[in-house]
């Protein structure tokens, strides 16, 4: 299997006994922002392509949407602060959409050639079921909107914008605000923080949110019944990207997890990686990008294993990492998605 960064993160966890203990700010400085200056650089650079080149079938745009939308399913779990101002998390990420108005939406948009696609301020006022990238997914992959002509072209690059406009205002209030509230000067009576702890529990709780998203809906929802498996309900399942976001989500959770693991004993980093090391495992042995096997007996029983494997992670996590950190899982803006 190939190596990941985290490896090499826990690496010189190991073997760095003089590193500093982490502190809310620091895991923000290296975790969390880095993650969200890439989403942001891919996101503009995804709006740049579209500008020039937006038919549906561009191996360019494609390739750009693919990267931008890489860059979000690594920072999707960290839902809190600036992602939830405005719903912007929602706006990029309208999805389990349970009642399928993204397609009703686009529908609406195309056959009444919506004039909100030519101001930035007017598509901000669109519906979030056709804005961001499940929208743009079906925009570029499903027959129903790939061939919408002039007004397709002009939504793609709507959609793009105002993809990127979202990102970029993110990352803004990242850097320019919210990333102050995890600083020992404003942790504080006064401080969104009261305490380093509760600092730390809002980082741990999107951590196990994350670790839940993926276990009970990215893979839940394929899965659904054994007498009624749903493979259709696969995120992304398009473009072929169900599994993909699977991956995505562990190593960036993983990353997180080793930083706030940072100073456990060396046994609770040995069996936070090892969890996760079984849990990439089992993403190789699957034999769809989409799970489209679930509705075999041996295809569904991979994809089980997958999420036992995930809950695995979720239970070392709880019982291990928890208890050193003095945490416990919180409230997360995903629960009940």
């Amino acid at each position: 299997m190939p190596c990941r960064p985290a490896l090499s993160a826990l690496l010189c966890l190991c073997a760095g006994a003089a590193l500093a203990n982490p502190t809310p700010s620091e895991i923000v400085a290296t975790e969390v922002i880095p993650g969200f200056e890439r989403l942001a650089e891919k996101a503009d650079a995804l709006e740049t392509v579209a500008q020039t080149d937006c038919t549906p079938d561009s191996a360019a745009l494609r390739s750009a949407w693919s990267e931008a939308f890489d860059a979000w399913v690594r920072v999707s779990h960290l839902r809190l602060g600036p992602t939830e101002t405005g719903d912007r998390a929602f706006a990029l990420a309208f999805w389990p959409d349970t009642r399928g108005f993204t397609p009703k939406t686009l529908a609406t948009l195309i056959a009444d050639e919506d004039a909100a696609v030519e101001t930035a301020d007017a598509f901000t006022h669109v519906s979030i079921a056709a804005r961001g990238f499940y929208a743009m997914e079906f925009l570029l992959f499903d027959p129903q909107f790939t061939d919408a002509g002039d007004y397709g072209c002009a939504l793609v690059q709507a959609v793009t914008r105002d993809i990127s406009d979202i990102s970029d205002a993110i990352l803004d209030d990242w850097r320019t605000d919210f990333s102050d509230a995890f600083t020992e000067a404003e942790i504080g009576p006064d401080g969104r923080y009261r305490t380093e702890e509760e600092a730390l529990q809002a980082l741990y709780t999107t951590l196990t949110s994350g670790l839940q998203f993926t276990s009970d809906t990215r893979l839940g929802r394929p899965l659904g019944t054994f007498e009624r498996p749903r493979p259709k309900r696969a995120e992304a399942y398009r473009s072929e990207r169900s599994l993909r976001h699977v991956r995505l989500s562990l190593e960036a959770t993983e990353e997180l997890a080793l930083a706030l693991a940072q100073d456990a004993p060396e046994k609770v980093r040995t069996e936070i990686s090892d969890a996760y090391d079984a849990a990439f495992a089992e993403v190789e042995a699957q034999d769809s990008p989409v799970f489209a096997g679930v509705d075999t007996p041996m295809g569904r029983f991979r994809v089980e294993i997958l999420q036992q494997k995930i809950d695995t992670i979720r239970n070392v996590i709880a019982s291990e990492l928890g208890p050193e950190l003095g945490l416990s899982a919180g409230f997360n803006s995903q629960d009940g998605d």
